[in-house]
């Protein structure tokens, strides 16, 4: 190979590396500790994505060659269980590209066995070694819940209904405004114990350090994702 390809090959690996943040991170623990990153190397790459996407900087990125690289595999380090509103798109919010996040969403960021299993097949096939339960500010799920009244559907009473112990939590300590914020803080932490009390695979995987699970909330307003647990 003469010296104007290698520079070339070297050229396009490091913009492939900028371009998905978290397979450098992947690379870079498996070269230096034979194993996968630490969970701290994994959320201060989600941070430093998060960071580009409140600045409106965000890095670009190869979908062309990336979808090539990725047809036959994946091998995403973070899963996100998060809520299905248009304003939070995980993928957007963390500044990651094509096969960097493994995504579960459902209104209100509550988990049920679907949402259960495809975490467990995450962790046990993909190598998914973090979890970020996810809230947002304004969440109209945890509003109605809250709200008290009467859902229209037996599907909608599905989604108020695991909201409802948080929503309970935070009328006892909360009014006003402060009351629907309490309650969405309060049921990621609550979501993020039910995934560990409800999946043996879960549990098992965190219990030996081979997964961290993450209590986060983004906020509408500015952007920033901040961590709870």
């Amino acid at each position: 190979m003469n010296r104007a390809v290698q520079v070339v090959a070297m050229g396009l690996a490091v913009v492939f590396m900028l371009a998905a943040p978290l397979h450098s991170v992947q690379h870079q623990g498996s070269a230096q500790e034979g194993s996968a990153p630490s969970a701290d190397q994994v959320w201060s790459s989600l941070v430093a994505g998060n960071k580009r996407f409140v600045a409106g900087k965000p890095k670009s990125h190869s979908f062309v060659s990336e979808r090539s690289a990725l047809a036959k595999d994946q091998h995403p380090l973070v899963a996100v269980l998060s809520c299905s509103d248009s304003r939070v798109p995980p993928e957007v919010v963390f500044d990651q590209s094509l096969g960097n996040l493994f995504v579960v969403r459902v209104a209100g960021s509550s988990a049920d066995p679907t949402g259960i299993g495809s975490l467990e097949y995450a962790v046990e096939h993909l190598g998914t070694v973090m979890i970020v339960v996810m809230g947002h500010q304004s969440c109209g799920a945890v509003k109605a819940a809250c709200s008290g009244e009467k859902m229209p559907t037996p599907n909608l009473d599905a989604v108020v209904q695991p909201i409802s112990h948080s929503c309970s939590v935070a009328k006892e300590q909360h009014t006003g405004e402060s009351l629907i914020e309490f309650a969405i803080r309060d049921h990621v932490h609550e979501t993020a114990q039910y995934l560990l009390a409800h999946s043996t695979v879960l549990k098992h995987a965190h219990d030996t350090g081979k997964l961290a699970i993450v209590e986060a909330y983004y906020s509408l307003d500015s952007g920033v994702v901040t961590r709870l647990h």
